[in-house]
């Protein structure tokens, strides 16, 4: 069975976030998965989406696969760097704030079925 895959490194976003997304989307078929993360107002989902459409562009000019057949058997999100920051707080102190970010992989395969 042939794959191609798509990823998508150090966006600047939780993986928390990032996986609502990818979970409402995982094993759907590709023009299905597309219709409703395009039809989300999640920020994810806008990135999501791009990801998903390129990794179907690397299926079709890539592999020379069939898209109306495509469907996702893979996708996860790994967490990237983290960058620190501080905020000035009362009497001296300071928080720290975790700008976190993450890597979204995308695998989409054929489906057998006809």
């Amino acid at each position: 069975m042939q794959q191609a895959k798509a990823v998508l490194r150090s966006q600047r976003m939780s993986a928390l976030k990032m996986r609502l997304a990818c979970n409402a989307v995982r094993g759907m078929a590709v023009d299905k998965a597309l219709d409703i993360l395009g039809h989300s107002n999640r920020k994810s989902a806008k990135s999501l989406y791009k990801l998903l459409a390129s990794c179907v562009a690397n299926a079709e000019n890539n592999h020379g696969m069939d898209i109306d057949s495509l469907f996702i058997s893979e996708i996860f999100v790994d967490e990237a760097t983290v960058m620190k920051r501080m905020r000035a707080r009362a009497r001296g102190r300071g928080d720290r704030i975790l700008k976190r970010s993450c890597h979204v992989t995308v695998v989409v395969s054929e489906s057998t079925e006809i």
